[in-house]
């Protein structure tokens, strides 16, 4: 199973894709797509889209994981948050991709067994199961590589798809 994972923003938004089998992570590919601030912001959602949907064009993913959106103090920033995320969803759905939504607390219960670990832990725990070298930078990318093992987590058994499965849509 190749499950594509996305931490939305619209300054960068991280993305990761592993391959998961037999209770194995393996890291395919990983980065993240930056806008320079003063950008003009619907340019910076046609960027996002453009190259979202390009990576999974080529990635090809069973499943996109997304961070579900939580209310933030800065409401002007939510909402353009939410902007970016609508038009990365629009990039999975156009490609046929299956796309699932997590909490930020199922994903540091999936990666670390801790719903209230600290990100130091999420990040160290993402880069030990997929075997990397050093946690991939900048953060929103380990966070996406994290939110595709919350998948996998979530994917592995029936138990865990009833427990974390977020099917928009349904």
């Amino acid at each position: 199973m190749v499950i594509f994972g996305i931490d939305p923003g619209y300054a960068i938004v991280g993305w990761g894709a592993i391959g998961f089998k037999s209770n194995t992570y393996k890291a395919l590919g990983f980065g993240a797509v930056e806008t320079q601030a003063g950008m003009d912001f619907n340019y910076r959602l046609e960027y996002i889209y453009d190259e979202i949907f390009n990576v999974l064009n080529r990635c090809r993913p069973d499943a996109l994981a997304i961070e579900k959106l939580y209310f933030q103090n800065n409401q002007k920033t939510a909402i353009m948050v939410a902007e970016a995320r609508g038009v990365i969803l629009l990039a999975a759905q156009k490609l046929k991709i299956p796309i699932y939504e997590y909490t930020p607390l199922q994903v540091k219960t999936a990666v670390t067994g801790y719903g209230k670990a600290k990100k130091p832990q999420v990040m160290e725990m993402t880069r030990r199961l997929l075997h990397l070298s050093e946690v991939p930078k900048p953060d929103d990318t380990a966070d996406a590589l994290a939110i595709a093992i919350c998948h996998a987590q979530a994917a592995g058994s029936a138990l865990r798809r009833k427990m974390f499965e977020r099917k928009i849509g349904e």
